[in-house]
């Protein structure tokens, strides 16, 4: 019996914890993509399926148009039929949804193409969960936005029906020209220059927190911390979390960033400070200090200069304006709130936006 616990003992030394550990983390890795797989092949087909039914839909309204009421009676049947024999899964909504999903992705789109055909025109990456938040924007321009994004981004379908929620086009085009507002459309969202990576406002719903005026600065920024993920996805493309309470030295003094992150695309440090109030001048000189002081002690060859972003109750764009030069600005300010935006408050930003812009243009051409 000794012998034989022995040689047992001699079979799991050889097999060691790190071994056993790096076998289980192959197999399991084999199992995950399997099961994505799965996963995408039951989504993709799903798609397939729906927009098949809204395509023989589509056509038989076609062919019964002069008869009044006869799409309503054809959906309510088909409806109970399909019910009947194959379960949940054709209500009257899901049928209503696959018609509009063909006429908006079959009927518009002139390169649609007939059954049969492997290439149809719609992404295999996005779900049906997707094209029904998609199809909640009846504007064409802002749709395909939303659509290039959600596959740029592997959004997944909740995540995009959060983006559009918040009205994320709507945020990014307020500073837009009509040239940029196509390139956003048809390209989505692409940073080049810092004021690209900036968003305003900032949502925040996602905390679940009191009103501002009700918060101390920590713990707005432990809340953050406690979802990070959601919060780097709100600031955008390419960044990434670097560190909080960055302490910076200066003759004995120490001062403290609330944030910092780095953007991957624009290869530039980014310090974050939180406000639970109005922005003040006292706000921007604290981060041109911030934003100096990473130019010359952090950056390292290769990275761009240091963007300083302020998150605050409220900014003040003249305040910014008349604090830093704007050809080589790169401390920007950004109201957040913790609540969705309506269209409406957008619009009067949008406004205000328009009304500075031609006020330039107005000055000058003085």
């Amino acid at each position: 019996m000794a012998k034989k616990l022995t040689k047992k003992a001699e079979i799991v030394s050889k097999f060691n914890k790190k071994q056993i550990s790096t076998i289980y983390e192959q197999i399991a890795s084999v199992i995950r993509d399997a099961r994505a797989k799965v996963i995408r092949t039951v989504d993709t087909t799903m798609v397939h399926t729906y927009w098949y039914i809204g395509k023989y839909i589509v056509e038989e309204e076609q062919l019964g148009k002069t008869r009044a009421g006869y799409g309503k009676y054809l959906l309510l049947e088909l409806s109970n039929k399909l019910t009947a024999e194959f379960g949940k899964g054709f209500s009257l909504t899901t049928l209503e949804y696959a018609r509009k999903f063909y006429k908006v992705y079959g009927v518009e789109k002139p390169h649609a193409l007939r059954e049969g055909s492997e290439k149809l025109p719609f992404h295999q990456n996005l779900a049906w969960i997707h094209y029904r938040a998609l199809m909640r924007e009846d504007r064409k321009t802002i749709r395909d936005f939303y659509e290039a994004e959600a596959i740029k981004n592997c959004w997944s379908g909740r995540e995009l029906e959060r983006q559009m929620d918040s009205l994320l086009f709507e945020r990014l085009t307020k500073s837009k020209n009509k040239k940029g507002l196509m390139k956003l459309a048809n390209k989505g969202h692409e940073i080049v220059k810092p004021e690209d990576a900036i968003k305003d406002p900032v949502i925040l719903e996602f905390l679940d927190l009191p009103e501002a005026h009700k918060l101390i600065e920590s713990k707005l920024e432990e809340a953050l911390i406690n979802n990070m993920q959601k919060f780097l996805i709100e600031l955008g493309k390419g960044f990434a979390f670097v560190a909080r309470q960055k302490r910076l030295t200066l003759d004995g003094q120490h001062f403290y960033a609330d944030l910092v992150m780095y953007n991957t695309i624009l290869h530039a440090y980014t310090t974050i400070d939180l406000k639970t109030k109005p922005l003040t001048h006292a706000d921007l000189g604290q981060m041109q200090l911030y934003v100096n002081y990473f130019d010359m002690e952090i950056t390292t060859p290769g990275d761009n200069p240091t963007i300083g972003l302020i998150l605050c109750t409220r900014k003040s764009d003249k305040m910014v304006k008349y604090f830093f030069k704007e050809k080589d600005r790169k401390i920007f300010a950004s109201k957040y709130q913790f609540h969705l935006p309506t269209e409406q408050e957008l619009e009067i930003e949008l406004k205000k936006e328009i009304n500075e812009f031609k006020y330039k243009l107005k000055r000058g051409n003085q």
